[in-house]
């Protein structure tokens, strides 16, 4: 019999995490029954308010003859390892139902794009009568139901390490330069492992979890490769997951909706009628004309040198943005400058002459040169060289989301990375 197992909000803010469970839970599960492929690693909606870290749910299928003793180490790991914060929840779901799949799918494309309420996943588990365990108020059931149901036409792979327990909390002991080796070796196949421009290796975590680091890229040959040029601490196990992560999956397209709603991820096209203005933190905004009418967008500080590109822009460009929409404003992850607008200065005429700069000759009286006695009456127009190209422009890996898409993985011309 073939059971997807789907698992969430094991973790909080204070540590643990729901992809180390399920590990541990994979691991005990296969010593009597059998796993089949790689676990699922899910992300969902990531402007979600009441989220965890990285709001990421795990799925993976068993093929087992005793149900019931899969459920009992299931619960037995939850009880166990989960966090005292969290709200755990698990569901079983037979594959075979498929009017049970086609709500799961559909339940999973919200929770990636939308806000999904609790109840709609009662109301689900009641309808097909779905083996589950809830604990506390189990807010985690949303995440497990759409970690089953989601389809991945677009996929990458991730390995995770994990830490040895008497290691939990400390302070992570990496050798830096071996990361940017593992770069040097295996990119564009695995990527943001490091950040060049700004020194940083981008696949160690700074949270309080079991997680060690973890290698993201679309070759496992090559993800293999990188694990065996990092140096580090010892680690206890690592796992391969199969994730949406990377495919801009979140995104939702201009043409799919008829207005804009906070919490939401969206691609916009429309003109800069606002020079980029800066305020206090190094943020940056400016504003385009939608057919959503007038929008606001940002580039915080946090995005590092994508500011230069923002600070860039120019009234009249066209572009299509990417980004999540909060506060009414676009946090933009990436942005395309589709067509750049000519930029022109006024400056006073240069004598026919002399080939000098005219001097104004008094309010309302035109230009003239000292030297030669020459007149004219009005400025003229330099266009000023623009310091931006046209093309695909991102947000660094220190600033990178789980879901957005890299500039490397998008086959686009003009592209302008960011490493």
């Amino acid at each position: 019999m073939l059971i997807w197992i789907g698992i969430d909000d094991t973790d909080s803010r204070k540590g643990m995490c729901t992809t180390y469970i399920a590990s541990l839970i994979i691991r005990e599960i296969e010593k009597n029954h059998k796993v089949i492929g790689f676990p699922r690693l899910i992300r969902l909606n990531p402007n979600i308010p009441f989220k965890t870290r990285g709001n990421g749910a795990v799925s993976f299928l068993v093929d087992t003859e005793d149900l019931a003793d899969v459920i009992d180490i299931v619960n037995e790991h939850v009880i166990e390892y989960a966090e005292s914060e969290s709200d755990p929840g698990v569901v079983f779901i037979n594959p075979e139902n498929q009017k049970l799949m086609n709500s799961l799918h559909k339940l999973s494309v919200k929770a990636l794009k939308d806000v999904v309420k609790l109840d709609e996943a009662f109301f689900i588990i009641g309808k097909f009568f779905i083996p589950h365990l809830k604990f506390k108020k189990g807010r985690g059931l949303i995440g497990a139901l759409s970690a089953v149901g989601m389809n991945l036409d677009d996929m990458t792979l991730e390995l995770l390490t994990y830490r040895k327990r008497d290691r939990f909390g400390k302070k992570r002991e990496i050798n830096k330069d071996s990361f940017f080796q593992a770069d040097l070796l295996c990119y564009p196949d695995v990527w943001d492992t490091v950040d060049w421009y700004n020194d940083t290796v981008v696949c160690v975590p700074n949270s309080p979890d079991p997680v060690l680091f973890g290698l993201r890229g679309d070759k496992l040959e090559k993800i293999i490769l990188a694990l065996k040029t990092v140096e580090c601490e010892d680690y206890d196990f690592y796992q391969i997951f199969v994730t949406n992560q990377a495919t801009d999956m979140h995104i939702i397209d201009e043409d799919e909706v008829e207005s804009l709603d906070n919490f939401k991820s969206y691609s916009l096209t429309g003109k800069v009628i606002e020079k980029p203005y800066e305020i206090e933190g190094g943020h940056v905004f400016f504003k385009i004309d939608t057919r959503f009418g007038e929008i606001t967008c940002s580039a915080f500080e946090p995005t590092k040198q994508f500011r230069n590109v923002i600070r860039a822009l120019f009234v009249g460009d066209f572009v299509k943005v990417y980004g999540a929409m909060k506060n009414s404003t676009l946090n933009i992850e990436k942005i395309n400058l589709i067509r750049r607008a000519r930029v022109f200065i006024e400056e006073n005429p240069i004598c026919w002459k002399c080939k000098k700069r005219m001097e104004s000759a008094g309010r309302g009286k035109g230009f003239r040169c000292r030297e030669c006695k020459t007149t004219a009456n009005y400025k003229i127009l330099r266009e000023i060289k623009r310091e931006i190209e046209e093309g695909f422009y991102e947000v660094p890996p220190v600033a990178r989301r789980h879901l957005s898409k890299p500039l490397v993985r998008m086959n686009v011309r003009n592209k302008h990375i960011f490493r």
